[in-house]
C-alpha cells in the first residue's frame, strides 16, 4: 500500500508534519507513506490558470495523489476550521471534475494542536471538503491535543494516541485490501 501524507502545517517543527513521521512507523509491513512538501508552492486555485495549463507544483501535486492507494491528511486547526493552504491543495486536486485525482481516492484525516480538543472542528471540515470534491472519506477518531506534552524529540510518544493513530494505519490497509478485491 502506497499511503501519500499531506500535511496542511508548514511550520518547521510542525506537529501535524510530525503526526505524518510517526504513521510511517506504524504502517503495515510492505506499506509506505511518502509525506508531499509542496503545498507551500501551490498557486491559488484559479480556473483561468487550470484551463491555461497547471503549474509544475500543481501537476506535481495531482500525479502523488493519483499514484498514491490512500492519501493520509494531517491538518491543524487555524481559527476553528481548516487552514487556507491545504484547502487550496484540495481544490488543486479536485479538478478537472471527472478526472480529478482526488476522485474516489481513500482519504483519512487526522490532526494535532495544541489546544484542548485536537482540532476535531479542521478535521470535520477537512472530511466535509474531500467529501464533497469526491474523495472517499475514511471515518477516524484521531485527534490529538496538547501537542506539546504528547511530542517529544521529534516524535509522537504519547502511547494512548500512538495505539489509536496505529489501528488506523491497519485499517487504511484493510481498506486498500478490501478495495482492490
Amino acid at each position: 500500500m502506497r499511503v501519500l501524507g499531506i500535511s496542511g502545517s508548514l511550520r518547521a517543527d510542525s506537529y501535524n508534519s510530525q503526526l505524518l513521521h510517526a504513521a510511517r512507523d506504524l504502517l503495515p509491513e510492505g506499506s509506505e507513506l511518502e509525506v508531499f512538501d509542496g503545498i507551500r508552492d501551490l498557486p491559488h486555485y484559479d480556473q483561468d490558470l487550470d484551463n491555461d495549463g497547471v503549474s509544475a507544483p500543481v501537476q506535481a501535486l495531482r500525479e502523488r495523489i493519483r499514484a498514491a492507494d490512500v492519501l493520509l491528511i494531517a491538518t491543524p486547526e487555524y481559527n476553528g476550521s481548516i487552514p487556507g493552504l491545504l484547502k487550496n491543495a484540495i481544490d488543486w486536486a479536485s479538478r478537472p471534475r471527472g478526472s480529478a485525482s482526488l476522485a474516489n481516492k481513500p482519504v483519512a484525516v487526522i490532526g494535532a494542536t495544541t489546544g484542548s480538543f485536537g482540532g476535531v472542528w479542521a478535521q470535520a471540515d477537512t472530511r466535509k471538503v474531500l467529501g464533497i470534491a469526491g474523495a472517499r472519506v475514511i471515518e477516524s477518531d484521531v485527534a490529538i491535543p496538547l501537542a506539546p506534552e504528547r511530542f517529544a524529540g521529534g516524535g509522537l510518544v504519547d502511547a494512548k494516541f500512538r495505539a489509536q493513530l496505529g489501528e488506523l494505519m491497519l485499517r487504511l490497509a484493510e481498506f486498500d485490501i478490501a478495495d482492490a478485491a
